[in-house]
């Protein structure tokens, strides 16, 4: 089975694409527990976040943290969240989520009832509109533009 994100890479899936550079690439995710929730990946692919280069993971929070900057500017959450959970497709990636609430990341919007008991998936959550997602995309591009916090393609110049 080809992955999604590979596919995303490749240019032969469709992707609101936040931020692209030589490693990584950041978009909106297509199931998004609230608006603006994105994912940074790196191009190459691995299978396990701790399997991702310590470079390249360092990269990968580098351009997380503008983006995230940046989404509190254009959505206002309480709260960014940071979740590797490994789930879903099988390739490393950083998911950001903008919190409106303490029990966001875990049980918000995946909590449903089904047949008289509480379940947790993405069942209960739509995909979004590929319009919205762009606009999305679109926003927190221009706001990191603005802001110059673009991720460098050298390394040296982003390391903390």
């Amino acid at each position: 089975m080809a992955c999604v994100f590979c596919e995303i890479v490749a240019g032969r899936a469709p992707a609101s694409v936040i931020h692209e550079d030589d490693v990584l690439v950041a978009f909106m995710g297509i199931q998004p527990t609230a608006p603006g929730e994105c994912l940074v990946i790196p191009k190459a692919h691995v299978d396990h976040f701790t399997d991702v280069p310590d470079e390249v993971a360092a990269r990968i929070m580098v351009a997380a943290q503008r983006i995230g900057r940046a989404m509190r500017a254009v959505f206002a959450p309480q709260r960014v969240g940071y979740l590797v959970h490994g789930y879903g497709v099988a390739h490393a990636h950083l998911i950001l989520v903008p919190q409106q609430g303490p029990h966001h990341l875990t049980s918000d919007r995946f909590a449903r009832v089904e047949d008289g008991r509480v379940v947790f998936g993405l069942g209960g959550i739509p995909l979004a509109d590929r319009a919205d997602l762009d606009q999305q995309a679109r926003a927190l591009a221009s706001a990191m533009a603005a802001a110059g916090a673009a991720p460098s393609t050298d390394p040296e110049k982003d390391a903390p």
